[in-house]
């Protein structure tokens, strides 16, 4: 299938698929810490898969460019090859980005981030850059979306980071990034303060990863499988495209 892939394209093809395109994809990951199962790239890199693939849903609607390969990871720091960006750092970056292709003629953009740790950011930059710029700036997990695929298949209580939903998306876009054969659970620490602030108690705050596990994993990686990692991508895409085709006002067939 066909996609405005930035990194793959002349000026010359870019000012052409200009006539058409409506919205400007960034992928957003991070590079950090996967446990002892995935390479420390797989954030960026799986951010990188999905947004070429809602690239080729939306074709010619949408432009995907570089994707930004480090993010806010400052949780992992404590795990050895952890690079994490300042939020401020970040925030430059894509408006440094947002500015340039606006030069284009582009203003709406979709910032599709597959890590956690950027969302209270990109939330930051949707406000922040959408009136400093004057454009429009919205923001996406990669597979947030699929709840009714997830909700299925993921067995876990505790999910989210190497786990069995993240091993499956990776064995379903992009197998290289697992180490099939180091597979494990998450040896999540029984006591710590880590339990009072997770998403859904009543006050948040940050701690550290190896506060919560002690080899950097959540859930149970050993669960995973391409299927279901299938079935968890396909439904995000669907949500993402669906929602795009009415948020861009898009022809509804494109994506069909």
């Amino acid at each position: 299938m066909a996609c405005y892939d930035l990194t793959a394209m002349t000026w010359e093809e870019v000012k052409e698929s200009l006539q058409n395109v409506k919205f400007v994809i960034i992928p957003i990951g991070a590079h950090e810490q996967h446990g002892p199962h995935m390479v420390e790239s797989c954030d960026a890199v799986l951010a990188e898969r999905m947004a070429k693939k809602l690239g080729e849903r939306m074709y010619p609607y949408a432009l995907v460019t570089p994707t930004i390969n480090m993010g806010v990871s400052q949780h992992h720091l404590n795990f050895p090859g952890t690079i994490s960006l300042r939020p401020e750092t970040l925030m430059a970056i894509l408006k440094d980005m947002i500015s340039s292709l606006k030069h284009h003629g582009v203003e709406k953009f979709l910032l599709l981030n597959s890590h956690g740790g950027n969302q209270s950011t990109l939330s930051l930059a949707s406000l922040t850059l959408s009136n400093e710029l004057d454009v429009e700036v919205y923001y996406a997990k990669t597979t947030a979306s699929a709840k009714n695929a997830i909700g299925r298949l993921v067995e876990s209580k505790l999910f989210g980071h190497s786990c069995e939903r993240e091993v499956s998306e990776a064995l379903y876009l992009a197998p290289e990034l697992v180490r099939k054969e180091k597979l494990v659970k998450g040896a999540i620490q029984e006591t710590g303060r880590w339990k009072q602030l997770r998403p859904g108690k009543a006050i948040q705050g940050f701690y550290t990863y190896e506060e919560m596990t002690e080899n950097g994993c959540i859930g149970d990686a050993t669960k995973g499988s391409l299927e279901i990692g299938e079935q968890i991508v396909e439904e995000a895409l669907d949500n993402l495209s669906s929602e795009l085709v009415t948020l861009m006002k898009i022809e509804a067939e494109v994506v069909k």
